[in-house]
C-alpha cells in the first residue's frame, strides 16, 4: 500500500543511550538540519525517533485511507484522525510545508506496533505516546521515503553521530526489514567502500607535487582512511559510511586541497592563453557609470521585457512605428516585447518611488533591442 506514497523504510536502534539537555537538543537539531537539507524538506526522507520502551515490536508500514487513521500526535492532548490532522496543521508555522507531500493521496502512510499503537505518520507528525525525552534510553530510528539510497544515508549519519552516547560507544543494534514479497534486508548498512587515485592526477588537478604518502596522510587526516599501494602509483582510500559526500574522484582531490590548505597552494598562471582585456564598451559604460554615481545618481535595473503600451501608446507613439522585437508566446501582458528604449523602466521606477523624498536622480546603461533597418 506503500508504493505509491514512501515505497521505502529503513530503521535501527540506539541501546542504552544517555542524554543531557545538549545532547537531546543536539539531536533533535540534526533531524532539522538532515530534513531541510538531503532529505529535501522531506520530500526524499522523513526521520521519526521514538522511545523503544513505550512500544513494542514488530512494527509495521503501511498505508490507510485518511479516515482509518486515528492517533493522539506529537505534543497534543486528544487524538485526531489523519483528516483532522492535516487540517490542524494547515495553519503550524511549521509543518504547514510538508502536508502538500502527501494530501492529495487517497492512502497516507502510518507506522503501528504490534499492538496497533501509531508510532507516526510519516512525513507529517510522530505519535505522542512513543515521543522521546532525556530520560530515554533506548531510541528507535526510523526513515521512510521516495529514495532508498538517501533514506540510507540519513540512517547512517544519524546512528554514527549518536552511538558514541550510548553504554557501549559507537554501538548500533540493526533492524530487519521484511518486504511485502518475503525479501528481507538488515538495516543500517554502514558501508565502507574503497576508491583508488593517481597521485599524478591529485597533483595535477591541486597543483603541487606532493608524494604519495605525503597524500596519504593528508586524505587520512580529512577521515579517508589512505594508503599506497603497487609501485606507489595508486592511493587506496576507505570511504566510511560517515562521509557519504564522497561520490566521486574529484571529491577526494577536493579534501585533498583542503587538507594541503588553499593558501598554501602556489599560484601560477595557467598554461592555455586565458588573458584578456575588457572590451571597449563595456569599459566605457562601466566608467560612465562610476562617474554618474559620484555625482550623486542612482542607477536604476528594470527588466528588458515590456508591454506594447509601455513603448508604444504611453510614448505617443504607434507600435507599427516601433522596431521591436515581439515575443511570440508572452507569460504576461508586462513582457510582450523587448524594450526599445529604456525611458518606460525608468519612468516605471519613478511611479514606484513617488513616495521618496525629492529629488530623484535616477539612471540606467542597458541594452535596448531593436529589429535591423
Amino acid at each position: 500500500q506503500t508504493v505509491q506514497v514512501r515505497p521505502h523504510a529503513v530503521a535501527a536502534v540506539l541501546r542504552n543511550i544517555t542524554f543531557t539537555k545538549e545532547r537531546y537538543d543536539s539531536f533533535i537539531d540534526l533531524q532539522e538540519k538532515l530534513h531541510q537539507n538531503i532529505c529535501r524538506k522531506r520530500a526524499l526522507v522523513a526521520i521519526g525517533t521514538h522511545d523503544l520502551d513505550t512500544m513494542s515490536g514488530p512494527f509495521t508500514f503501511t498505508a490507510k485511507a485518511p479516515s482509518k487513521i486515528k492517533f493522539k500526535p506529537l505534543n497534543q492532548t486528544q487524538e485526531y484522525t489523519a483528516s483532522q490532522i492535516m487540517d490542524l496543521y494547515r495553519t503550524d508555522s511549521h509543518l504547514r510545508h510538508y502536508l502538500h507531500l502527501i494530501e492529495n493521496k487517497p492512502l497516507y502512510p502510518v507506522i503501528y506496533d504490534s499492538n496497533g499503537v501509531v508510532l507516526s505518520m510519516p512525513p507529517i507528525i510522530n505519535g505522542d505516546h512513543t515521543k522521546i525525552n532525556l530520560n530515554t534510553r533506548n531510541v528507535f530510528v526510523e526513515c521512510t521515503g521516495t529514495d532508498i539510497t538517501k533514506a540510507k544515508i540519513v540512517l547512517d549519519i544519524i546512528v554514527t553521530m549518536f552511538s558514541e552516547y550510548c553504554e557501549k560507544p559507537f554501538s548500533v543494534e540493526a533492524v530487519e526489514v521484511v518486504y511485502p514479497n518475503g525479501k528481507t534486508h538488515i538495516y543500517p548498512e554502514l558501508a565502507y567502500r574503497k576508491e583508488k587515485v593517481k597521485p599524478e592526477v591529485i597533483n595535477k588537478k591541486i597543483g603541487i607535487s606532493e608524494t604519495p604518502s605525503s597524500l596519504a596522510k593528508l586524505l587520512t587526516r580529512m577521515c579517508l582512511k589512505s594508503h599506497v599501494i603497487g609501485n606507489g602509483n595508486n592511493i587506496e582510500i576507505e570511504i566510511p559510511p560517515t562521509r557519504a559526500d564522497i561520490i566521486h574522484a574529484c571529491d577526494i582531490i577536493e579534501d585533498a586541497a583542503i587538507a594541503y590548505g588553499y593558501n598554501n597552494i602556489q599560484m601560477t598562471v595557467p598554461k592555455t592563453y586565458t588573458i584578456a582585456n575588457q572590451l571597449p564598451l563595456n569599459k566605457l559604460t562601466e566608467l560612465l557609470r562610476l562617474d554618474l554615481a559620484a555625482a550623486g545618481f542612482t542607477e536604476a535595473l528594470t527588466f528588458a521585457l515590456c508591454s506594447q503600451e509601455d513603448i508604444a501608446d504611453k510614448l505617443g507613439m504607434d507600435i507599427s512605428a516601433t522596431k521591436a522585437v515581439h515575443i511570440a508566446n508572452p507569460k504576461t501582458a508586462e513582457f510582450q516585447v523587448a524594450r526599445t528604449t529604456l525611458l518606460p523602466g525608468l519612468l516605471k521606477t519613478i511611479a514606484a518611488n513617488r513616495k521618496m523624498p525629492l529629488p530623484l536622480k535616477l539612471f540606467e546603461i542597458s541594452d535596448i533591442v531593436v529589429k535591423d533597418p
